[in-house]
């Protein structure tokens, strides 16, 4: 078994990945249309022992439409015409995936606006209407 590396600490086994060629969509020519060069790969989020919890809840927030109901993530590369190509292109993007799903979203902290911004604020709206009300029709009295 192979292990594959994510982070220093997070790292997949070779075995929970589950690959399946299928023919790739769109134009082709002599020989395009006949070999199986799109690659799908699952891997089962919810049943992986090398993620932790915090992770797999992350990975199905970013993974979205691509996770199944039943916690399985599942990839699809058709870029190349290359079998090999497309294999090693949605590793890369599981990688990606996993790696983006391990960076802890900063706690937002509500701010106020200081008094004295509140005043400049104010004072421009009240500059601001001060020009726009001059541009009225003049009026004679």
């Amino acid at each position: 078994m192979v292990a594959i590396p994510i982070t220093r600490s997070i790292s997949i086994d070779d075995s929970e990945l589950q690959e399946s060629t299928t023919r790739s969509g769109g134009p082709g020519g002599q020989h395009v249309n006949t070999t199986d060069s799109a690659v799908i790969l699952r891997f089962d989020v919810g049943n992986s022992p090398g993620l932790p919890l915090p992770v797999k809840n992350r990975i199905a927030v970013l993974a979205g439409s691509r996770l199944t109901r039943d916690g399985v993530l599942v990839l699809r590369s058709e870029g190349s015409r290359s079998q090999h190509e497309n294999r090693q292109e949605v590793r890369e993007r599981l990688i990606a995936l996993i790696q983006e799903a391990t960076i802890v979203p900063k706690k937002r902290r509500p701010t106020k606006p200081t008094k004295a911004s509140q005043t400049r604020r104010v004072e421009g709206k009240v500059k601001r209407s001060g020009i726009k009300a001059g541009r009225g029709r003049v009026t004679v009295d």
